[in-house]
């Protein structure tokens, strides 16, 4: 969602606008075939209060193929069942990937602003420590051993 509201008015392509002889008709499907792809949950349209069947947009095509699926490629029902929840979850998935990935620019990007605040407040005063040239002298170094009582 882009965080906007929406207008109740508005139709976009989940709207169920189609009852069950359009919404066939629209798709090239007898209505008892929508009846039964809804009781075996391949396309699950919105219910009226009065339980009557609403299409989107989105159903409509979602039959179309279906039928394609079943007519041209010879797939069985419970084959296309298992594509569409595939597909389903395949589109759940990017759409996490999605969220994730704006989580972790978000994060990326404090983390950015945070180091900058970090090296704005670096002291100026202090002198940059030289590295002391190299000598082959050896040094020596023994504790001096505690004398006992």
């Amino acid at each position: 969602m882009d965080g906007r509201r929406r207008n109740p008015y508005e139709l976009t392509e989940d709207t169920p606008v189609y009852v069950i002889s359009v919404a066939a008709q629209l798709s090239g499907l007898h209505p008892q075939t929508l009846r039964q792809y809804d009781r075996l949950g391949l396309v699950s349209p919105d219910r009226t209060a009065g339980r009557g069947r609403r299409y989107s947009a989105r159903d409509i095509e979602l039959l179309r193929q279906v039928q394609q699926l079943s007519q041209d490629e010879g797939i069985n029902l419970a084959g296309i069942k298992r594509i569409i929840e595939l597909e389903n979850q395949v589109a759940a998935l990017q759409s996490r990937i999605a969220e994730l990935q704006a989580a972790l620019e978000g994060a990326a990007a404090t983390m950015r602003q945070r180091e900058a605040a970090v090296h704005a407040s670096y002291r100026r005063d202090l002198v940059p420590y030289q590295e002391v040239q190299q000598t082959s002298a050896l040094v020596v170094w023994r504790p001096k051993r505690q004398q006992s009582d």
